[in-house]
């Protein structure tokens, strides 16, 4: 895994568009520029901000390496950067001696670097610190209409007559990287092999923050640490422990961090899945296949008007997605490779990692890899058994993965957490084209007997999940019925005992109309489990609604017709679980084909 996210760093490396960081650097989301002049006074400060949707976010820009993990006013400030308390000395907490010695820390750390850059640039940021008065500095007009964004921790960048970010001038940037050299000869690293490039290198005891993990910690989560006796018995040396149990080269450990990072803070390129948060990448800095991908996992967005979109993703990927699922969803099966033939590469190699914070520490969920093709066939298969007739036409056409999980929820529960073991197994069994798991199955059974109904998303999973068990199987038991739409020819019991289930529903409504509890709160769940106790009543209780009703004759002779089919005296005593689901599948398609022209 660390191999494969070191190679991808070293791809977007190669590629001028990519925005990846080179050692010593690292992203920041930065809200405002402080612009100074050649005697280092304050011009104005200007918003770095973008527009992300509807919202103005803090911009992320390439800045000398942020330092993590910091603790009080002993730790390392950052360079030609940071928040109100280092580069301006104040904030909300209205503590003058912490920030002070924040400034003083900051003046110091960044004057030092910056004497090593003769230019102008850093000369104006030189007198800018040692001219600069924090302990007035909140009352400075120039900050006035920006005070609530700085309270709540804006970063800021220095800016050269407001034209040229100092941290980006060449002779900058040279006094910086020499530092940053001498720091790294400075440390009595262990020298072993890496166990990601093979090499013998210095090897890193502190491996980088992972951030944007949901529910992770603020300050980032550890890939590799360890912090115990117990996990540390097999590191040969007994002084700066945490990453050499697992020893990872300077150069890969930065490598693989900045990959996963920038793979995090992709909102348009990352699923979030109950607590697991899913990245996913190809060998190339295209972000095509990467849009193919996150729009097949989540294809909600493609039939959302262009201006209403929450995510960025490529025009071609909505259109090549949408004509296979288009396709799908009137039943057809289909060959994906004939939507994007001479666009994508079906033999380029593709990853999906699913990670969960753990305390400080991450939880690898699960590691996928394989050919970008073979997942897609995948996928469109899984999309396939999914496919069924829709109740409504507000019901999405394709069921995207949070659906099918938010489908096992109670819908008046307030805990509207997800098992992780079910979101994991879920992603895993779409991907590698396994069964769905049994917990899936069990859990959609279990809602609908709680909400006495069937939907179109429950009746979808139930025949995914079904069609996915028969093909394993390879008996035919149940495919007649695992169909799109209603098929009125099959003589599967427990599929016409759903059916026949429908009809005296209806036969109740034609003859109340006005009726607000119908047979189905009644008797739903027992029907679909021990028909031969609750199928005599409602034969009975039928002969009144149609004798009550304007289309009785109609109701009576599609009671006979399935009857027929039915040749049972006398009804199933029970009905297991993979014949429920096809009373449930029965109900709904025969349900649905009342409604439908």
């Amino acid at each position: 895994m660390l191999n494969t996210l070191v190679r991808y760093y070293e791809i977007l490396a190669e590629d001028a568009n990519s925005m990846i960081p080179k050692q010593g650097y690292g992203i920041a989301k930065i809200s405002f520029s402080l612009n100074i002049d050649d005697n280092g006074d304050l011009i104005n400060i200007t918003s770095c901000k973008i527009h992300d949707g509807k919202k103005l976010v803090p911009k992320p820009m390439m800045v000398p390496q942020p330092v993590t993990g910091r603790s009080g006013t002993k730790a390392q400030p950052d360079f030609l950067f940071g928040n109100s308390s280092y580069v301006l000395g104040f904030d909300s907490k209205d503590n003058k001696e912490m920030t002070r010695k924040c400034f003083n820390a900051f003046k110091e750390f960044n004057i030092q670097i910056l004497r090593n850059a003769p230019c102008k640039e850093a000369e104006s940021v030189i007198k800018f610190l040692e001219k600069w008065n924090p302990d007035n500095a909140s009352a400075n007009p120039l900050f006035a209409e920006y005070l609530d964004e700085i309270y709540k921790g804006a970063v800021f960048i220095f800016r050269y007559h407001g034209i040229k970010d100092v941290h980006n001038i060449p002779v900058v940037r040279k006094a910086w990287e020499i530092y940053k050299k001498i720091q790294r000869n400075s440390f009595e690293n262990t020298v072993q092999q890496c166990l990601v490039t093979g090499e013998k290198t210095s090897i890193t005891v502190l491996h980088d923050s992972i951030k944007g993990l949901y529910n992770g910690q603020p300050m980032g989560n550890k890939l590799v640490s360890f912090n115990a006796n117990a996990y540390e018995s097999y590191n040969p040396s007994k002084k700066l422990k945490q990453g050499l149990n697992a020893p990872v080269g300077e150069y890969a450990a930065f490598a693989y961090a900045t990959a996963l990072n920038k793979l995090l803070s992709d909102n348009s390129h990352k699923i979030i899945l109950g607590d697991t948060t899913v990245v996913f990448w190809a060998e190339t800095a295209a972000p095509i296949y990467q849009d193919i991908f996150s729009i097949f996992m989540d294809c909600s967005e493609i039939f959302t008007e262009q201006q209403n979109k929450k995510y960025v993703r490529s025009e071609q990927a909505e259109m090549i997605v949408k004509k296979i699922l288009d396709s799908i969803s009137k039943g057809n099966s289909v060959d994906a490779d004939n939507f994007y033939k001479n666009v994508l590469d079906n033999n380029i190699r593709f990853y999906v990692l699913g990670l969960s914070p753990n305390a400080a520490r991450i939880s690898v969920r699960f590691f996928l890899q394989g050919n970008f093709g073979s997942f897609i066939n995948r996928i469109t298969s899984h999309y396939e058994d999914l496919s069924i007739q829709r109740q409504f036409e507000s019901d999405l056409p394709s069921i995207p993965v949070w659906k099918i999980l938010n489908e096992t929820l109670p819908q008046k529960s307030e805990d509207k957490s997800i098992s992780t073991y079910l979101s994991t197994s879920l992603m895993r069994s779409i991907i590698m084209g396994d069964d769905y798991p049994a917990s899936l199955y069990q859990t959609i059974l279990l809602r609908i007997r709680g909400e006495q109904n069937v939907n179109y998303y429950k009746a979808s999973i139930l025949k995914a999940c079904l069609l996915r068990k028969e093909r394993k199987m390879k008996n035919k038991m149940y495919k007649e019925v695992l169909t799109l739409a209603l098929n009125e020819e099959s003589k599967n019991k427990a599929y016409l005992l759903g059916r026949l289930f429908a009809v005296l529903e209806k036969a109740q409504k034609d003859a109340n109309p006005e009726v607000k509890s119908t047979i189905r709160d009644r008797y739903f769940s027992s029907a679909s489990t021990t028909p031969a106790t609750t199928f005599p009543i409602l034969l009975s209780l039928v002969q009144h609604h149609i004798s009550k009703s304007d289309y009785g004759a109609s109701i009576e002779r599609k009671i006979t017709e399935i009857m027929d089919k039915l040749d049972v005296d006398p009804f199933p005593k029970v009905l297991s679980l993979d014949e429920q689901g096809l009373f449930y599948l029965g109900f709904y398609h025969q349900r649905n084909s009342f409604y439908k022209k």
